[in-house]
């Protein structure tokens, strides 16, 4: 097990692992780590001879500067929880490391991004798709995973993979929940102890609008959600939408050919949290 600094070593290693003929997995994320992260590190080591990690808070993907300086780091912890699952190497570049140039590419997402959260954060998924595909470039995966809890984000990635065509598999992992329901996220570490009972509205309002499905239109399972989020103190609704998993386009009608999927997100106090759930499965 091996933490990497440098660009040009991690270069170095990668290249002598797939010269081995060595299948290389890689979890990218930006620390703050949970068992959220811990069961894609876990998957990847399932799947893969070597379990590459990225620790990197990409400052391309914040449109909203204050909360770059609020999200939490904690590197020596996020080590330490890593070594339990065995990893093999860990990279935790610098900013120059990864972006040695500002990168200003701009990505053409074929409209994934005009809809949720790509139109509360103008440039969100833009700086995503630049540290991504940068990383991609490093570490030069044969599988990548990802959390479905940012399931407009996996969207946005398997297109960005196919159109430019990297050789990269896109795997999806399924969303980690707390006992009491709330999606496991960096984020919720910020919440004050008041703040963490009242985020229980989202996903709470989701597994009822799930169990709705039986009866009610998707219309009418929107209308529900939006009006107990928006009734409970504390919790500021963004948006909720019912969508078709494919298209991320809006549903009127329950369709079991493909999945269609609840997205919400809210802030709860300062603390902007989004979850989802699939009314398909």
């Amino acid at each position: 097990m091996e933490v990497i600094y440098q660009t040009a070593l991690l270069k170095s290693r990668i290249g002598a692992l797939r010269n081995s003929g060595r299948t290389i997995g890689f979890v990218p994320t930006m620390g703050a780590l949970h068992e959220g992260h811990l069961s894609l590190v876990r998957f990847c080591r399932q799947q893969n001879d070597i379990t590459v990690v990225s620790i990197f808070v990409n400052p391309n993907q914040f449109n909203d500067k204050t909360d770059l300086e609020r999200y939490p780091r904690m590197p020596d912890k996020d080590l330490a929880l890593l070594r339990s699952t065995g990893y093999d190497l860990v990279f935790m570049p610098g900013d120059k490391e990864v972006y040695p140039e500002p990168d200003t590419r701009v990505f053409d997402f074929g409209g994934l991004d005009r809809i949720m959260e790509g139109k509360h954060r103008p440039g969100h998924f833009n700086g995503v798709a630049q540290v991504v595909t940068r990383l991609f470039e490093l570490v030069k995966p044969h599988k990548a995973y990802f959390g479905l809890k940012d399931f407009q984000q996996l969207a946005i990635l398997r297109k960005v993979t196919s159109d430019l065509n990297f050789p990269v598999e896109i795997v999806s992992c399924p969303i980690v929940r707390e006992c009491d329901g709330l999606a496991m996220s960096s984020r919720n570490m910020l919440l004050s102890q008041e703040e963490r009972k009242r985020a229980l509205a989202l996903s709470q309002s989701l597994f009822q609008a799930k169990a709705m499905k039986v009866r009610h239109t998707p219309d009418e399972v929107k209308d529900f959600v939006t009006g107990r989020i928006q009734s409970s103190p504390g919790v500021d609704l963004e948006y909720f939408e019912i969508i078709d998993g494919l298209t991320l386009l809006p549903v009127s009608t329950w369709d079991d050919r493909h999945d269609v999927i609840g997205c919400i997100a809210a802030r709860v106090g300062k603390v902007r949290l989004i979850d989802n759930i699939n009314f398909s499965s």
